[in-house]
């Protein structure tokens, strides 16, 4: 996420400069890389690179095929083929023993619905999307058809009328289909001159909704914030949480627990964290917390705390579901100190959200990601 933000802020600055760019996308992988489709990188004429498809490796080459494209006008599918134990041959030496498609499309700054504007309206609130991107591999080295639907909602954005009537039909019937998958997927269509689709499912960065202003919460919200997170913090403490000492929340509220959790806007891809190292505090917000049905609420401190918490709304004849709830918090990788002690919270919330189980990548059987259907 945090990615696609700074790609769009280098696109504004490309605007305000009037300067040629073009947009490189991973759109198709089979077998191992570095990105998965989805992936993405601005090339502006003189050379700037924002984002990456790849670990390094193939940046220099599809910066020269990107200043072509911006030359021509005309959008292309490169293959990068390191399947071929020598794939020094291709001048990239990716060594992962993959095939990565990628689709390199000149951006027209004066066109309202270009591949990047579409990903503005993607970003511009917290509703998930659905961005379309059509491509041909029968015909990489022809103009493609590309990036040119954004679906949001009931609403469609982008100009629907560039893809055959009969294909954009089977894609929006595809759209309501995959609507609440939430992973990308590529499809093949055999009938419309072997083309392919790439459903790229775009939602809005996590929501960390962080209960304390201590000192242990400052390395949180710095790694929060280099991920891209929006960050709202909350405490009772007005001398506590200030933005000079928590500069990376966009938001920060102070009052009771009632007063803060009012103010709240939570979505599916919102989360909670309770350090506010005040028990009777964290049962009040523990208690407002509980209708949201968050994905995941996270408490620091040991077992028994939270399970006073949970006694504590029992007697008041609140049943609280302890699924959604992470105590303590955090992965158990021996941390010590709040720098480790954060990266262990983060890394559980991401795993959470993807609904991944944290496991040593070396033990993992088959590729590192999953194949895209």
């Amino acid at each position: 996420m945090k990615e696609l933000q700074q790609i769009i802020q280098a696109y504004q600055r490309s605007k305000r400069s009037n300067q040629k760019a073009a947009i490189a996308t991973v759109v198709k992988v089979d077998g191992s890389a570095y990105r998965r489709p989805g992936a993405r990188m601005l090339i502006t004429e003189d050379g700037e690179l924002t984002g990456a498809i790849s670990g390094g490796c193939l940046e220099g080459d599809a910066l020269r095929k990107a200043q072509s494209v911006i030359f021509q006008q005309k959008s292309m599918v490169v293959t990068y083929d390191t399947t071929d134990e020598d794939d020094q041959k291709f001048g990239v030496g990716l060594g992962c023993n993959g095939i990565i498609q990628v689709l390199i499309e000149p951006i027209d700054l004066n066109e309202k619905d270009n591949p990047l504007e579409l990903l503005k309206i993607a970003l511009d609130d917290r509703r998930s999307s659905t961005l379309i991107t059509v491509f041909s591999l029968k015909h990489s080295r022809s103009e493609q058809i590309g990036t040119k639907i954004l679906k949001k909602g009931e609403k469609i954005y982008g100009t629907p009328e560039k893809i055959d009537s009969d294909l954009l039909n089977q894609i929006l019937n595809e759209i309501n289909y995959l609507i609440d998958k939430e992973t990308n997927i590529i499809k093949n269509y055999p009938d419309f001159d072997d083309v392919f689709v790439l459903y790229e499912r775009i939602k809005p960065p996590v929501q960390l909704f962080l209960f304390g202003a201590g000192n242990d919460t400052i390395p949180l919200t710095k790694m929060a914030a280099i991920l891209g997170w929006q960050i709202n913090l909350m405490d009772g403490r007005k001398n506590h949480a200030t933005k000079e000492r928590f500069p990376d929340a966009s938001t920060i509220i102070t009052g009771t627990p009632s007063e803060v959790v009012q103010q709240l806007h939570p979505d599916s891809n919102s989360v909670a964290l309770l350090m506010t190292h005040n028990f009777e505090y964290e049962l009040e917000v523990l208690n407002h917390l509980i209708p949201f049905n968050l994905p995941y609420i996270g408490i620091l401190g040991p077992k028994k705390k939270t399970e006073k918490l949970i006694f504590r709304l029992s007697e008041k004849g609140i049943i609280v579901s302890t699924e959604n709830i992470f105590a303590p918090t955090g992965l158990n990788l021996g941390a010590e100190g709040s720098e480790e002690i954060a990266l262990s919270i983060i890394a559980e919330i991401k795993a959470v959200l993807n609904n991944k189980k944290p496991i040593f990548l070396r033990d993992k059987s088959g590729p590192i990601h999953e194949e895209e259907l």
